[in-house]
């Protein structure tokens, strides 16, 4: 386009017109910030929206920079493809939604996050899809007797948050199989670096990649992964019919996070196992919870599904209830009051007043979950700074 046959106004939109990237190799995945994408042809373009081709058309439908994040999941969890997602809860939103119709009912391992337990009990009840849950350390012996002819789903999640409970993957996909139903596990505590439950054979599994994968608290997003067929069914789900597209500055930021994903998780669990050693007979808590302390009721199966290590994460009782929670909380001075988990400094929450507020009292009881339960989601740091940290504000508390 010579700039002498248009006026300027022209030039100011389309410049020297579109830049011929097929001979560019970045060594770093281009952030491709384009709603829409160039056809080759009227022809082209009918090929590729139909699916007869492959191609990009519309980031809502996809964008080279998230399909490499995708990719690059599916690869680390043993899966043929993913789909990326604005958040976690989506990716959890567009799984049921894949599987569940009305009059449904699906099966799930119970505590699950705060967010979770809201959709299954505000939002899936208007759809009338049932939930059932059974207890995350039982339902592997619990399933056959609660499959109806109606369930079409079974929803892990492993370890629990924030209890950090452990679902025997091996023995409850199993009997899930002996009823021919999909199964979704939640695997944001654990990561592919310490747990695959695709190998177990789990048809979806879903991240909150807000956590480990990004690993500085700095963006949101989800993603979900699964083999041919369960992929495609979660493509138009996802893209199609909800929308909830991850943005590809989002995606970016996550495809660099899984670079050191190996590296981050590896300091995570250690520090945590510190920790969690700890704090195990400190005099101000009643309860220590996390999967790589021998005591703990769900170390043995942790052990033989995770590789590497128990995760970030520990839950603690503090004595005296949520008053005392308080004064602990309110004591600390290194680690950070904020929800979250999978970043580089310690984040210290209370879940029944914040990320598990969806739960009654009730609710609370019937997972274990005291006033008094606060989550630690051990960082990068030196484990010993943590440590003094948590230290003095128990003696506070």
């Amino acid at each position: 386009m010579s700039h002498g046959q248009v006026h300027f106004n022209t030039i100011a939109v389309h410049g020297a017109g579109k830049p011929d990237l097929t001979k560019v190799r970045p060594v770093s995945v281009p952030i491709y910030q384009s709603a829409e994408f160039v056809f080759d042809s009227a022809e082209h373009g009918e090929a590729v929206m139909s699916g007869k081709e492959p191609g990009f058309c519309y980031t809502r439908m996809g964008n080279p920079t998230s399909q490499e994040f995708e990719r690059r999941m599916a690869l680390l969890e043993g899966a043929d493809d993913g789909v990326s997602f604005a958040s976690g809860m989506a990716a959890i939103a567009a799984t049921i939604l894949s599987y569940c119709q009305p009059g449904d009912n699906l099966i799930s391992s119970s505590p699950v996050y705060g967010g979770t337990f809201g959709l299954f009990k505000d939002l899936l009840p208007t759809l009338d899809i049932r939930i059932i849950y059974l207890p995350a350390e039982t339902i592997h012996a619990e399933l056959d007797r609660h499959v109806t002819p109606r369930t079409r789903l079974v929803y892990l999640e492993t370890p629990a948050n924030p209890t950090l409970d452990i679902v025997d993957l091996q023995e409850t996909i199993k009997a899930a199989k002996r009823h021919n139903l999909k199964v979704a596990v939640d695997n944001t505590f654990a990561t592919p670096c310490l747990q695959r439950p695709m190998s177990y054979g789990a048809d979806v599994v879903m991240h909150s990649a807000t956590k480990y994968i990004c690993g500085h608290g700095d963006t949101i997003g989800g993603v979900a992964v699964a083999n041919k067929g369960d992929i495609e069914r979660l493509r138009i789900v996802a893209y199609k019919n909800l929308g909830g597209t991850i943005a590809p500055i989002t995606a970016w930021l996550l495809a660099r996070g899984l670079q050191t994903l190996p590296l981050r998780v590896e300091r995570h669990c250690r520090n945590a196992q510190i920790v969690a050693e700890f704090l195990e007979n400190h005099p101000k808590l009643d309860r220590v919870r996390y999967p790589g302390l021998k005591k703990c009721c769900g170390h043995d199966v942790a052990k033989k599904q995770m590789q590497g290590g128990f995760g970030g994460v520990i839950g603690i009782d503090v004595k005296g209830g949520l008053e005392s929670c308080k004064k602990f909380q309110n004591s600390l001075k290194l680690c950070t009051l904020a929800v979250s988990l999978g970043s580089v400094e310690t984040l210290v929450s209370h879940p029944a007043s914040t990320t598990h507020l969806s739960y009654s009292e009730d609710d609370l009881k019937k997972v274990g979950m005291s006033r008094g339960f606060v989550r630690i989601a051990v960082g990068l740091e030196e484990p010993e700074d943590v440590i003094a940290d948590l230290d003095q504000a128990l003696k506070k508390a």
